[in-house]
């Protein structure tokens, strides 16, 4: 049975189509958007694996380069295996909002694999995936609790633009993905040109009204194809056995949820597990200790998140909308161009900034071709942060997600590539963590950025918010710890300068947050994001005003683009030469333009001086003393500049007649000569006449 539901949204048609492709997936569905199309399907193990304790949900998204009609530039002309940065985020964006909608005790191994088929370069297949999982998993059997449908919202010329184009987006201050349900928004993730909490709030709500005629489109698709969903066996719970764990717990529980230090808490906390589960098996040998460790833990959840609905108090006594202790150092490391520690509470990383020249761009081969990075930011979470021992394998999905937040944060108060041509890469290194790890990097990137010298518009900060709501009661809360993210129904990460938010991301637990919860999350982080500024200020203000001591000096001058050869020389030599000599990078473009990177300012003056003996050009009326490179009957042709010659005519080598040309000169004799006329096609007309007549004269 074939089915297609179509809708007009954001001035184009939005297609979802299922039954035709894909039919051996428990769902499929084929989006369409513009000359946008993806492939969305959702598959279930047969089994079920409830020991393994958490939902085995796994998101795939595959970008193929035969969707734009080009062949991939790898060595194996294929797609590689580990997916790109863009992949990797995309897939992040499909996975947070999904994975709080399951049925509760559903463990099947569930996958949903996003291929994109086609695109147009102008419509971005990100937001198609995430309304294409739902879709998927909404026709199937498995016990998904949507519609979810995913919008991108703009903002050109104060209007709120749905859905804008790659070209409008060049023209916008705001990109930000929105997922939501019929009634909630449960997903945000985007950046903005420091627009205020009422823009960003409202643009994101603007995005929640917009995305109703998806998610009819969706109902209207499980209405007429949907299978039958999967019954999933209610939870038990051995009431017998949690009364018992209560009884055993409650008292040194309260002791463990008011330790403020992370490690200190952790430790007490595993062993008053192993002390309950101990005492557990003594009473009965066949007591089921995963279930008993499973009930521990949600005594543990519910004492903490009690404690906070209730007695409005915070595991390390702080109020609700107060900030961890904070400090910060800058120029830490003696041989970076700009470095920075930065510590909040038991958060902390050190940052550093390396300055290069155009040549250390990254390239990236994307859909929408090949493109150039001028600025990247890398954030590294090694095991050791949170006591952890793991194998390092590269940067994980969460890694790459951190580093994308900071690094569109940031982005934003960058200076102009033309006035500040350098490649930036900044990178993080967790050194603790509890909490909030990704907005320690981005204040720590703002400082190490200042310290190297970059010029940015204005230092940035940020601050994750959480949410703890239990019935009617609702707490939102600032800066959180660890466990207040784990335990907690939001983390909200709002990152900003003091003129309005550049960046943010939220996810939830829960199935959506009203726009009153998220008002109060967001006027809250207004406030702890200005808080951590005035502490950042303390330690550098404003950027130095020059670049770090160790960082390569830049440094413009313009050539005939005629003399470009004459720098490079053949195969390169030239400038290869001046490269090693002066340790420097050398880059000219077919404009005439050289662009030069040196470790200091002495030696750009040395390197720039032998730039310009080498593409200087002749001037009439000027003395050259040349080589004479060839002789012919009518006169000498003299090489004045390197790879410059003109021709000293039989009649301007003497003040005389002269028979032979080789009377006076040879080939190889160094020769001072006048130029006396430079012609339309760029002859050059010599005297060693002229010459040698003004030089008796001096």
């Amino acid at each position: 049975m074939f089915k297609k539901v179509e809708a007009d949204i954001g001035g184009r048609t939005l297609s979802i189509e299922s039954g035709r492709l894909a039919k051996q997936a428990n769902g499929s569905v084929l989006v369409s958007y513009g000359e946008t199309v993806v492939l969305v399907t959702a598959t279930k193990s047969k089994e079920a694996k409830p020991d393994l304790g958490f939902l085995p949900l796994t998101i795939e998204y595959q970008e193929r380069l035969y969707s734009v009609g080009r062949i991939p530039g790898s060595f194996f002309r294929r797609e590689i295996g580990r997916p790109s940065e863009k992949e990797t985020l995309t897939c992040r964006f499909i996975d947070r909002p999904l994975r709080p909608l399951f049925t509760d005790g559903y463990t099947n191994e569930t996958q949903v694999i996003a291929t994109v088929l086609s695109a147009d370069q102008q419509n971005d297949p990100d937001v198609l995936s995430i309304i294409g999982a739902s879709a998927a998993l909404m026709v199937s059997e498995i016990p998904f609790l949507g519609p979810v449908a995913g919008v991108r919202v703009g903002y050109i010329d104060n209007q709120y633009v749905l859905n804008p184009t790659a070209d409008q987006l060049e023209q916008s201050r705001m990109n930000l993905i929105v997922a939501g349900t019929r009634n909630a928004v449960v997903m945000v993730e985007g950046g903005a040109d420091s627009l205020s909490e009422d823009e960003i709030l409202e643009g994101i709500f603007f995005g929640h009204r917009e995305m109703q005629p998806i998610l009819d489109m969706q109902d209207e698709l499980r209405s007429a194809l949907g299978k039958p969903k999967m019954e999933v066996s209610a939870i038990e719970i051995n009431e017998a056995l949690q009364k018992r764990i209560a009884e055993l717990a409650s008292e040194e529980m309260l002791s463990v949820i008011t330790t403020a230090d992370k490690m200190e808490r952790g430790s007490a906390l595993d062993e008053l597990k192993s002390k309950v589960i101990t005492q557990l098996q003594e009473e009965d040998e066949g007591c089921n200790t995963e279930d008993a460790k499973g009930l521990f833990k949600e005594l543990n959840k519910k004492m903490m998140r009690d404690r906070i609905v209730k007695e409005h108090a915070r595991i390390d006594g702080r109020t609700f909308d107060e900030v961890r202790t904070i400090t910060c150092e800058v120029g830490c490391l003696p041989k970076t161009h700009g470095s920075a520690l930065f510590t909040r509470g038991e958060t902390q990383v050190i940052v550093t900034a390396t300055l290069g020249s155009e040549g250390d761009e990254q390239r990236i081969e994307t859909l929408e071709g090949d493109s150039f990075r001028k600025f990247m930011l890398h954030y590294n979470f090694p095991p050791y942060c949170v006591g952890e021992v793991r194998f390092l394998r590269g940067p994980s999905r969460r890694d790459i997600g951190h580093g994308a937040l900071a690094e569109r944060a940031i982005r934003a108060v960058l200076p102009d590539m033309d006035s500040f041509p350098y490649t930036m890469r900044v990178v993080s290194e967790v050194l603790e963590s509890n909490g909030s790890s990704s907005m320690a990097t981005v204040c720590g990137a703002s400082l190490a950025l200042m310290d190297g010298g970059v010029p940015i518009k204005k230092p940035v900060s940020g601050i994750a918010m959480g949410l703890i709501k239990e019935g009617d009661e609702i707490v939102v809360l600032s800066d959180i710890l660890g466990d207040e993210d784990h335990l907690g129904d939001m983390d909200f990460k709002v990152v900003g300068t003091e003129e309005g938010i550049t960046s943010l991301q939220m996810d939830i637990k829960i199935t959506g947050v009203n726009r009153e919860i998220m008002g109060t999350a967001l006027e809250q982080a207004k406030g702890g994001r200005l808080h951590i500024l005035e502490k950042m200020q303390e330690a550098i203000s404003e950027p130095r005003e020059e670049i770090a001591e160790h960082a390569p000096k830049y440094f413009t001058l313009s050539i005939n683009p005629d003399k470009i050869r004459d720098l490079i020389g053949p195969g390169g030599k030239v400038i290869k030469g001046l490269t090693a000599e002066f340790g420097a990078k050398i880059e000219v473009d077919d404009s005439g333009v050289v662009k030069i990177f040196s470790p200091n300012g002495e030696i750009a003056g040395q390197l720039i001086s032998r730039v310009e003996d080498l593409t200087q050009e002749a001037q009439v009326g000027k003395i050259y003393k040349g080589t004479v490179k060839t002789i012919k009957d009518f006169g000498a042709f003299v090489e004045i500049l390197p790879g410059t010659d003109g021709l000293v005519h039989i009649s301007e080598l003497e003040d005389r007649r002269v028979e032979k040309v080789t009377d006076v000169l040879k080939e190889g004799d160094e020769v001072n000569v006048k130029v006396l006329e430079i012609d339309r096609r760029g002859k050059i007309r010599l005297s060693r006449k002229a010459a040698l007549a003004e030089m008796k004269n001096d």
